[in-house]
């Protein structure tokens, strides 16, 4: 089974992907960690992000493996565990102009092909781009969304969280940025497949949207049985 699961930033498709990917014992694909894990050797080199060859090299050289269960995940780059050095602020700024070069997202997409088919039991995948590209013909395709300001504040309570300096404006300021790159860039845009389960979570919590998900994974699931 292959579940997709698209959406803007902080709609909350890293914590439900992973929710589901552990009650259906599947593989979890955080696909943004993959890209976060390129803009990171990528600063790491001082690459200028006007050098697109040289990022798109660094991008197809680099081995990350996704390692652990979905609560616990390991991010490794070339051997090195990198889990905590790309959920900085910089790595997420990096991920979000490293993403929108075309030859990088056809590289790491062919990355997430293999991973997801590859998974014994089918995949969890999570992103931006994973029912409209990834896997266009997913079992199932989720588009998680919620208003900006929803986004914003569950960001930056989980910032705070984590002892990260920033303000609600900051943050806000950051989505609609993400937003803007996400939905205008020529390869790979944040769209809504067709077929896709639509659910805003603006007004519900994580409980809620779980067991709506659950659902249509079990609808889908007993209809193709």
């Amino acid at each position: 089974m292959i579940i997709a699961i698209d959406g803007p930033s902080g709609a909350g498709k890293s914590t439900l992907g992973k929710m589901l990917a552990k009650k259906l014992k599947l593989l979890y694909l955080d696909t943004g960690a993959m890209y976060r894990a390129v803009a990171l050797a990528v600063t790491r080199d001082r690459v200028p992000y006007r050098d697109i060859d040289r990022i798109a090299d660094i991008a197809e050289k680099a081995e990350i493996d996704l390692i652990g269960e979905p609560d616990a995940m390991k991010v490794v780059l070339d051997g090195e565990d990198v889990s905590v050095d790309i959920r900085t602020l910089e790595a997420a700024q990096a991920a979000s102009v490293v993403s929108t070069i075309p030859a990088v997202r056809r590289i790491m997409v062919e990355h997430q092909r293999i991973i997801g088919l590859s998974a014994p039991n089918g995949c969890v995948l999570e992103g931006r781009d994973i029912g409209s590209v990834v896997f266009p013909h997913a079992d199932i395709k989720f588009f998680l969304t919620a208003k900006p300001e929803a986004r914003a504040r569950r960001r930056y309570t989980e910032d705070q969280s984590k002892g990260r300096i920033s303000t609600y404006e900051q943050t806000l300021a950051e989505i609609n940025e993400r937003d803007e790159r996400d939905v205008s860039r020529e390869d790979s845009p944040l769209t809504i497949s067709e077929d896709a389960v639509v659910i805003d979570t603006s007004e519900l919590d994580l409980a809620e949207v779980f067991e709506r998900m659950l659902d249509k994974v079990n609808e889908r699931h007993s209809t193709a049985a």
